[in-house]
């Protein structure tokens, strides 16, 4: 292949706030991935706590680009969903995935956060959801967004071991073959990011070095480095250490300027760290 890696990124783009593209695009870049941005809405900034967002769904956009990349014979490695804005946005992800089935398939199934639904998440997109999930390869998501995947009621008690094993399991029983769930208290531990390789049958942990702080965007931080690593050939536990480390050290940095927190994390002092090839991760443990 005379050319470096493509991933279909297929996000909303925030003009301000960091957020999913605008953090997708830069790290993955910086990871040697050329990024192709398919935008399923454009917003003037995220929607946490920015006043009222302008926002124009591009649904109408997707069907058409995807028959524009097929008529160019363009190829891609990896199809990466996140945030979508309406319900026709998961058939037109369903097309992509099928239009390009020797790709890698990521879906970070970005419906809520803290026990919730986003305000513009509907009751039907959380159900057709599982759709997506099914075909995916490796999903990514929240406790929340996993709770809300199996149906279950959402707490932020501490898990064990084998609460948190079998969280995993069940997911990939959903139809994935690697389950992510991240931000998960676990007893003993602390937050931990966890991940399941149902192939292999092999649970993994990160444990998070805590910091009293929350930004908007660190799960797309996460979601793209861990796609990015595992497209450069890291395994499981390594990507889910590479992209951990990476959003520590994105928060760490922005915690010690004490920056407006709606702004999100200040990626630009952090990127260095993703041109550092030589970096081996190596803080993963069994779960």
């Amino acid at each position: 292949m005379n050319r470096v890696q493509r991933v279909a990124a297929i996000h909303d783009l925030s003009g301000f706030g960091r957020c999913a593209l605008s953090v997708i695009l830069p790290t993955m870049s910086a990871m040697g991935i050329q990024v192709v941005a398919v935008p399923t809405a454009v917003l003037s900034t995220h929607t946490g706590g920015m006043g009222e967002v302008v926002l124009r769904d591009l649904t109408d956009y997707m069907e058409p680009t995807l028959a524009h990349y097929r008529r160019l014979e363009l190829e891609f490695e990896a199809i990466y969903s996140g945030f979508l804005a309406s319900v026709d946005q998961i058939d037109h992800c369903l097309s992509f995935f099928d239009a390009y089935p020797n790709a890698l398939t990521v879906v970070d199934p970005v419906m809520g956060d803290h026990g919730k639904l986003y305000r513009t998440y509907t009751r039907e997109m959380q159900r057709r959801m599982g759709e997506l999930v099914a075909v995916a390869d490796l999903i990514t998501p929240n406790l929340t967004e996993a709770c809300l995947l199996l149906g279950d009621t959402y707490n932020d008690l501490p898990l064990t071991r084998q609460q948190a094993r079998s969280m995993l399991a069940r997911l990939t029983e959903l139809g994935p073959k690697q389950a992510v769930v991240t931000g998960v208290p676990l007893s003993g531990h602390g937050s931990c990011n966890i991940g399941y390789d149902r192939e292999r049958g092999a649970y993994w942990m990160v444990e998070i070095d805590y910091v009293p702080v929350s930004y908007p965007g660190t799960g797309d931080l996460y979601a793209g480095v861990l796609t990015g690593a595992i497209m450069n050939g890291d395994s499981l536990p390594m990507a889910m250490d590479r992209a951990t480390r990476f959003t520590e050290i994105a928060i760490k940095t922005t915690f010690s300027y004490g920056t407006d927190q709606r702004h999100g994390v200040m990626l630009e002092r952090a990127l260095p760290y993703l041109t550092s090839a030589g970096t081996v991760p190596e803080d993963y443990q069994i779960l």
